[in-house]
């Protein structure tokens, strides 16, 4: 399961209509190799589901992911944050053992 936090609900649907996105848009998210940890997280918005997505759907957000990149972020929650050191979408993975400072790669 993913989860989306209420802040990152909120800027998800916003930036969604402002680029004018079709109905039935999600966020697909996912996970490759690369980045200084040697995992990646990916995130685009699709409106075509492919064989063998899962689907989520929380705080009004449908979520999708591959079957092999939901084995290294089951139980992640995409949250947001508009603080001090940086402003944007990040994952709250808890099987990371280890991540970058830049919080865009991991490792397990």
């Amino acid at each position: 399961m993913i989860t989306v936090s209420e802040k990152a609900g909120a800027y998800i649907k916003d930036l969604m209509e402002k680029e004018h996105h079709a109905p039935g848009t999600f966020v697909r998210v996912g996970v490759k190799g690369g980045g200084c940890s040697g995992l990646e997280y990916v995130m685009k918005f699709e409106a075509t589901e492919e064989e063998g997505d899962q689907v989520f759907e929380d705080k009004g957000v449908k979520v999708v992911v591959q079957m092999k990149s939901l084995l290294y972020l089951y139980g992640t929650e995409l949250d947001y944050s508009d603080g001090l050191n940086g402003k944007g979408l990040f994952f709250n993975n808890p099987n990371a053992t280890r991540t970058c400072s830049c919080g865009e790669s991991f490792a397990v």
